[in-house]
């Protein structure tokens, strides 16, 4: 039986497992904590308390760093005509609807004036909106991810802001999905080919630092 060590053996021997490593612009990125995934109430939720902690921990120490902040929410108009073949994969989505309760960030994110919320309709941040282009204004360089689901929105994301040419960066604690299977396989994946899979220690050294050059270079500004 294939284990985890062997498989990530075999895939180091194969070429793949390489460090995207943290760039020196990052930005943060949460996906899509809103109320219909992290409500029980819902049935697209998930257990997601320990996920919310964690980006609340990264939003935090970002904050402090005046690093800019981009949220995602997925909402759909009444009629579902954007949500095109999707919601037929995901009947849920009929729950998402613009205007809603449910497309609305967990409160606990707190958002602040100035930190960008993304209107999508499908999997990646990146996708049909304008985040790669708010990320070029500002420079960014390192896209720090956290949110759900891991094997859908996150992978397709972290993907994405490869083929754009940025770092991903994943903390772990920070991700989460509706069963461990598929978190952990889709966590193996992205961090074989596409980011860089951390721990949530790791991120918030790296952000510290950027709080520190900050407070070192103060008329330094991400504009």
């Amino acid at each position: 039986m294939t284990t985890r060590k062997t498989t990530r053996a075999l895939y180091g021997v194969r070429g793949f497992a390489g460090r995207v490593g943290f760039g020196q612009r990052p930005a943060i990125l949460i996906i899509d904590l809103i109320k219909a995934f992290t409500d029980a109430g819902s049935p697209l939720a998930a257990d997601l308390g320990s996920q919310l902690t964690a980006a609340v921990e990264l939003l935090r120490v970002a904050r402090k760093a005046d690093l800019p902040i981009v949220f995602t929410t997925v909402e759909y108009d009444p009629s579902l005509k954007d949500a095109g073949l999707f919601v037929r994969k995901v009947s849920g989505l009929k729950w998402l609807v613009a205007g809603s309760s449910w497309v609305e960030l967990h409160p606990a994110l707190n958002r602040k004036e100035g930190e960008l919320i993304i209107k999508k309709q499908y999997a990646s941040a990146f996708f049909g909106t304008g985040l790669a282009s708010y990320l070029a204004t500002q420079r960014v360089d390192t896209v720090i991810v956290g949110g759900c689901t891991t094997s859908g929105c996150v992978r397709a994301t972290v993907v994405d802001a490869l083929q754009y040419g940025l770092h991903a960066i994943v903390p772990r604690e920070a991700v989460g999905d509706r069963a461990q299977q598929p978190h952990e396989a889709n966590l193996f994946d992205i961090d074989m080919k596409y980011g860089d899979v951390v721990d949530l220690r790791k991120a918030l050294d790296y952000l510290r630092r950027q709080v520190r050059r900050r407070r070192l270079s103060p008329d330094r500004r991400h504009k």
